[in-house]
């Protein structure tokens, strides 16, 4: 059996950092792991600016809650669910995902947690495992699973180089240059192109 593993933001749906960062006019909260490659210090960097601002969970549920997948995500996810067993693997927080899984059919998550005080405020992230993404593919490899991985950014670069293929879904052009062993699909048509050829040479 082969599993599919997708990163969440960029590649079903839209970056929430970037999102909230559009509402409250803070461009620094733009930053993603496109632009920071060590998501310690990305995280370090956003909570500090939350906390500069004023602002805290409930504001940026609030943002959450207005937005929707990507065009096109759930008819894509449809065809991975008829076609391999499909685990979502992402570096944004339970805290925040919740209102577009239900747009989603709930699939499974793998992302992290946040500590938060009684006034909102985030005080902490935890993560659930230190390069979980390529973490989890190893523990489904131990049992006996193929994997077929896809993602946007540099924290979605070890675990498609753990996984039996890698694919890089709408990259920007540094990732697509700095990681040229893996196939680049820029929309979904494309991207169940490139499942498809990989299904075929792991099999």
């Amino acid at each position: 059996m082969t599993l599919a593993c997708l990163d969440l933001e960029g590649v079903l749906i839209p970056e929430i950092w970037i999102e909230f960062a559009e509402k409250t006019g803070i461009d620094a909260l733009k930053a993603t792991t496109r632009d920071i490659p060590v998501y310690r210090d990305l995280m370090a960097q956003r909570l500090r600016l939350l906390i500069e601002n004023g602002l805290g969970i409930h504001e940026i549920q609030e943002v959450v809650a207005t937005m929707a997948p990507l065009p096109g995500a759930a008819e894509f996810l449809d065809w991975l669910r008829e076609n391999y067993q499909v685990l979502i693997l992402s570096d944004t927080f339970y805290e925040f995902s919740a209102p577009l899984m239900k747009q989603l059919g709930y699939p499974t998550v793998f992302c992290h947690r946040l500590e938060v005080a009684e006034n909102g405020t985030i005080t902490d992230f935890i993560l659930r495992q230190e390069d979980q993404k390529r973490k989890a593919i190893q523990a489904l490899h131990g049992l006996n699973f193929k994997c077929i991985a896809a993602g946007d950014s540099y924290n979605d670069t070890t675990m498609l180089g753990e996984a039996n293929a890698g694919i890089l879904f709408c990259p920007p052009e540094n990732v697509i240059a700095e990681f040229p062993q893996f196939p680049v699909a820029m929309d979904y048509g494309e991207l169940q192109k490139e499942f498809e050829a990989a299904s075929a040479r792991i099999a």
